[in-house]
């Protein structure tokens, strides 16, 4: 299939990456210039517009914010601008359900079919070919594009008719940050009392509470390290977006409101770019222990 993905940041990247591997014909954008050189290397097409990325049969944004999938989608050179009707444009950004709402219209305004596809995992889960991806849209579009979208991840689901992806999305990021949370609270008492953090993640991976999250975290938590995969300032937005989305749907979320707020003590203490699990040594330093 002719396909274009429209940033090329840590996800938009390898995602782009596996098209091109699975033999699909590649153009990209990205707003920062250089991102492209390798992809072009492997035989993409680079474009400096997104609305230049037609007549690909389906465009994939991979944006930060609202903001910036305002700019690709509806901006002066967006994606919309010249979208070919019967184009298939596929959102896997994290985003708010008003943006998503006016891309929505903005589409079918010009015959394009829109699916809402955020995903779930990182950069290294999207090479392994594990990435999951929750769609919602037109169920039709959906069976059309599914094995392009197996091609980048094993784990899809089609969940809805209209905005069910993008809250879905939310709900998911709100129990990681509890997890997350509730992890440091975990190691820091048990630390407290004599426990070695390795031997505790060792357990507690072997528990009934032992997720994947838990599994995958243990051995950065172990060494330290806190090198970004999903970092505090890319959750504290998450989290925003799903506490607007319970205003939304009257829907309170009080442990949501308080893991913003620890979230955001990681990045008032300068860990704004660190992975989330800076958590961990946040509440080190406060129970005295750091």
């Amino acid at each position: 299939m002719d396909v274009a993905v429209v940033g090329l940041g840590k996800m938009g990247e390898p995602i782009a990456r596996r098209l091109l591997a699975a033999g699909h014909r590649l153009t990209v954008y990205n707003r920062s210039a250089g991102r492209d050189a390798s992809l072009v290397e492997g035989g993409a097409r680079s474009v400096s517009a997104p609305a230049e990325v037609w007549p690909a049969e389906m465009a994939i944004t991979m944006v930060a914010d609202d903001a910036a999938l305002r700019d690709v989608t509806l901006g002066k050179q967006g994606l919309l601008l010249l979208a070919p009707p019967g184009a298939v444009l596929a959102d896997m950004s994290t985003v708010s359900v008003g943006v998503s709402c006016e891309v929505a219209a903005a589409a079918e305004a010009a015959g394009v079919a829109y699916l809402r596809a955020p995903v779930t995992g990182n950069p290294s889960v999207v090479e392994a070919g594990n990435l999951g991806i929750i769609v919602s849209g037109d169920e039709a579009t959906f069976a059309r594009v599914e094995p392009l979208l197996r091609d980048i991840g094993s784990n899809v689901f089609h969940v809805g008719e209209e905005e069910q992806a993008r809250v879905l999305k939310l709900a998911l990021n709100l129990m990681i940050a509890g997890t997350a949370q509730l992890m440091a609270e975990a190691v820091v008492l048990a630390q407290a009392h004599g426990l070695d953090p390795r031997r505790t993640l060792e357990v507690m991976g072997a528990s009934a509470v032992g997720s994947p999250f838990v599994k995958y975290k243990s051995a950065a938590l172990v060494a330290g390290d806190y090198t970004p995969t999903f970092s505090s300032n890319a959750m504290y937005k998450d989290l925003a977006l799903a506490l607007g989305a319970g205003h939304d749907g009257g829907v309170p979320l009080p442990v949501t409101s308080l893991l913003q707020q620890l979230v955001q003590g990681c990045i008032s203490s300068g860990w704004a770019e660190a992975d989330l699990m800076t958590l961990v040594p946040r509440l080190r330093r406060e129970s005295g222990l750091a």
